[in-house]
């Protein structure tokens, strides 16, 4: 026997329209009953206010900078794009390379995980703040000296890193120094003389 349009049940009377709509307005009761709707329209709303500007305070290399910002900008974005610091490179821009490293309160960190606000209060330091006027800080001359670098892309992440480890413990040894720079990555394979770099740099900090 041919069934009606809709494909219905000739013993129940449903068709599978029927079915679906009232399984579909079963389900919605079943999300109000239980808040869901009420925490998704609290999540597009959080989403919505992720976009409104806020007034932000970032010290950076000594001197304060009055911001207006998106609670959702890194702090690397801030630095190049907001204050024209590009020494910061953007890289993998998942805390990976360590390309976009800067100095928070003396310790490396990558700027592309951290937001801007967080930062706030903060002593945050670039590559550009290592430099003592118009000359290279130790550790840049190092780097210089001893061809720690190719494309030279990640340098600047390197320095940084470099940096932040010298001012916990300048006496190093290779596998220390290996150890302290793993969280920057060379594509140019350039490791050998970074290391030579941090080295020089840790006899230069202790006076030799």
């Amino acid at each position: 026997m041919q069934k009606k349009p809709g494909h219905g049940d000739p013993n129940t009377g449903m068709t599978r329209r029927s079915f679906i709509k009232g399984v579909g307005v079963g389900a919605a009761a079943a999300a109000a009953a239980s808040g869901t709707l009420s925490a998704l329209a609290d999540a597009e709303a959080k989403e919505a206010r992720a976009e409104e500007m806020q007034k932000l305070t970032l010290k950076v290399n000594g001197r304060s900078h009055r911001l207006i910002v998106e609670c959702r900008w890194s702090l690397l974005f801030v630095l190049r794009e907001k204050m024209g610091l590009t020494g910061t490179k953007v890289g993998c821009e998942r805390g990976e390379c360590g390309a976009c490293t800067v100095l928070i309160n003396g310790v490396p960190r990558y700027a592309c995980m951290t937001l801007a606000l967080e930062a706030e209060g903060d002593e945050i330091t670039t590559i550009e703040g290592l430099m003592e006027g118009e000359d290279l800080g130790p550790v840049q001359q190092a780097f210089v000296e001893n061809d720690a670098f190719q494309c030279g892309y990640c340098t600047p992440g390197q320095i940084m890193a470099a940096e932040g480890l010298l001012r916990v413990n300048a006496p190093l040894t290779v596998t220390e120094i290996q150890k302290g720079m793993s969280g920057n990555l060379c594509r140019c394979g350039a490791y050998v003389h970074i290391f030579q770099a941090v080295e020089a740099a840790g006899k230069t900090r202790r006076g030799k």
